[in-house]
């Protein structure tokens, strides 16, 4: 069994409003459950008292885990709820540690702004065929092509693009648009992927 702190749940009387604000910061990282499996994961919306990941297993609802966030190191708590995409968590960690993850969501959020809110993450891949389907929210189905691909996403020359935040599939692949190039997009996938599995889809 995973052995955890202690809950510290302040209420708003000590704990200023801003720490609660949720922030769409897309991070990779890995999670481990109580059976001691460990399984890679993806930040969904993080703030200094709950944490959404894409993850491909979730634990059950009370089940102890910790992870580790790239920039954000580790977090441990208890899963609260779970996902299409995997499960939400309520933050185990002391007051001065979550005043410590306000200052580097605020700093991450800023930074991913400036960028462009370029999501993706990892080393990219070409894909051999490079040529497939964007299918939109209402059904309908756009060619495009593939630019690269990374574990966490995709860029793709498209001659329609569709607001930012749009649910997307590129193939059999779910995932949201989060930026526009000159001459297509950026989307994220809603779950981490490997390159195995990429490599045999494209």
């Amino acid at each position: 069994m995973i052995e955890l702190a202690t809950a510290h749940r302040p209420t708003l009387d000590n704990y200023d409003r801003r720490r609660y604000r949720r922030y769409e910061v897309v991070l990779l990282g890995r999670y481990m459950l109580e059976s001691r499996r460990e399984y890679p994961c993806r930040t969904i919306d993080v703030s200094t008292d709950s944490l959404s990941l894409a993850a491909p297993v979730s634990g059950a609802v009370g089940e102890r885990i910790i992870a580790y966030i790239d920039q954000l190191g580790r977090i441990e708590g208890e899963i609260t709820r779970q996902t299409d995409q995997g499960f939400g968590l309520a933050i185990t960690a002391t007051l001065r540690k979550r005043d410590k993850l306000a200052a580097t969501l605020d700093w991450l959020a800023e930074r991913q702004l400036s960028r462009g809110i370029d999501e993706r993450n990892g080393s990219r891949i070409v894909p051999r065929n490079p040529f497939s389907q964007l299918t939109l929210p209402n059904g309908t189905h756009q060619r495009c092509r593939v630019v690269d691909l990374s574990i966490t996403g995709a860029a793709l020359t498209i001659a329609s693009r569709p607001p930012v935040g749009t649910p997307v599939a590129l193939g059999r692949l779910g995932g949201r648009v989060v930026r526009h190039t000159e001459d297509g997009l950026a989307l994220v996938f809603n779950t981490v992927q490997s390159e195995t599995n990429l490599r045999a889809l494209f």
